[in-house]
C-alpha cells in the first residue's frame, strides 16, 4: 500500500485504489462453482481446472483403461533409455521393459523389467528376479514416477494440491498465467514445487519448472512440451528440459531430451502382466 499523503483529494484517490485493489483480490479468491459442482479454491485453481479439461481430465483418460507407449530419454552426453511402458490406470499399475538403460540400472547387462503391481515393485534382468535392496529403491522410484508424468496434467486436480497464483507474465509472443503448485506432505517431508506457464491463448502448460526433492534438487528444472491429440487427448509427447532459475531463464546448458512414441490405448492389457 503507497504511504499515505496528507492531503485530502489524494488521499480520496488512494482510498477508492484501495478499494478497487480488494475487489480484485476478493474477486480472484472467491470460490466459483464450475458446471460440474467443482467448487475453486482461488483463481489458481479455476486456471489449472481449465488446462486439465482443455488436454483431457482424468477421466477421460482413466476411460482408456491402459496405454503402450515407448519411452525414450536422452542426456546430452548421449547416454539414453529405451523402454516399453505399459500402465492400467485402475490403481496405476505400471511396467517397463529396458532394451537399453545406459543411465538406469548400468551395472547390469541385458534387458530389465520393472514392475508394480499395486502391492509391490519388482525387478527383473533377462527373466531372472533381482533382490538388490538398492536396484529396488531405483524401481520404486522410477515406476510411479514415469506414471506421474504420464499423467500428471491430469493429476494436478488430485487432493492435496495447493494452488497459488503468481502473476501474468509475457515470453516471446505468448502471454501466460504463472501458478504455484505445492502439495500436502503427510510425514512432513518437503515436496516437489512446480511452477506452471499457462498459456493464456490455448490454456495449454508450454513449460513449467519443477524440483527433484527425493535427490535433493531444490533448484528448478525447466521443462517445456510440445503437444500431440492422440484419440482426443492432447498428450505433451515431446519434453525437453534443463537446470534454470525461478525465473526460468533459459542458458545456454544442453537439454535433456524425452519422447513419448506409438502411444496406443485400450490394449485390453491383464493384470497378471505386472505381476513378477
Amino acid at each position: 500500500m503507497r504511504i499515505l499523503i496528507a492531503i485530502c483529494i489524494t488521499a480520496i484517490l488512494t482510498l477508492s485504489s484501495c478499494k478497487q485493489n480488494i475487489k480484485k483480490d476478493i474477486t480472484e479468491i472467491k470460490p466459483a462453482i464450475a458446471t460440474n459442482n467443482i467448487q475453486f479454491k482461488n483463481k489458481a485453481h479455476q486456471l489449472v481446472y481449465q488446462t486439465v479439461e482443455k488436454t483431457g481430465n482424468y477421466s477421460k483418460l482413466s476411460s482408456k483403461k491402459d496405454v503402450i507407449y515407448t519411452y525414450t530419454y536422452k542426456t546430452p552426453d548421449g547416454k539414453t533409455d529405451t523402454s516399453t511402458e505399459k500402465y492400467i490406470f485402475n490403481n496405476e499399475l505400471s511396467y517397463g521393459l529396458y532394451t537399453k538403460h545406459e543411465r538406469t540400472l548400468t551395472h547390469l547387462s541385458g534387458n530389465i523389467e520393472q514392475g508394480y503391481d499395486g502391492k509391490e515393485f519388482w525387478l527383473k534382468n533377462n527373466g531372472k528376479i533381482i533382490l538388490d535392496s538398492v536396484a529396488l529403491k531405483r524401481v520404486a522410484f522410477n515406476r510411479p514416477t514415469n506414471f506421474y508424468w504420464f499423467t500428471m496434467i491430469q493429476k494436478l486436480l488430485d487432493p492435496g494440491v495447493n494452488y497459488e497464483y503468481l502473476k501474468e507474465e509475457n515470453i516471446g509472443n505468448n502471454e501466460y498465467d504463472i501458478v504455484k503448485i505445492t502439495f500436502n506432505s503427510k510425514d512432513n517431508k518437503p515436496k516437489d514445487v512446480y511452477q506452471l506457464y499457462i498459456n493464456k491463448n490455448t490454456k495449454l502448460i508450454d513449460q513449467f519448472l519443477f524440483t527433484v526433492v527425493d535427490f535433493g534438487k531444490t533448484d528448478p528444472f525447466l521443462m517445456k512440451l510440445q503437444y500431440e491429440n492422440i484419440e482426443g487427448l492432447l498428450i505433451p509427447t515431446k519434453r525437453k528440459y534443463k537446470n534454470s532459475n525461478w525465473n526460468a531463464e533459459v542458458t545456454n546448458k544442453p537439454w535433456i531430451f524425452v519422447n513419448w512414441t506409438n502411444i496406443k490405448f485400450n490394449n485390453g492389457i491383464k493384470i497378471a502382466e505386472f505381476k513378477k
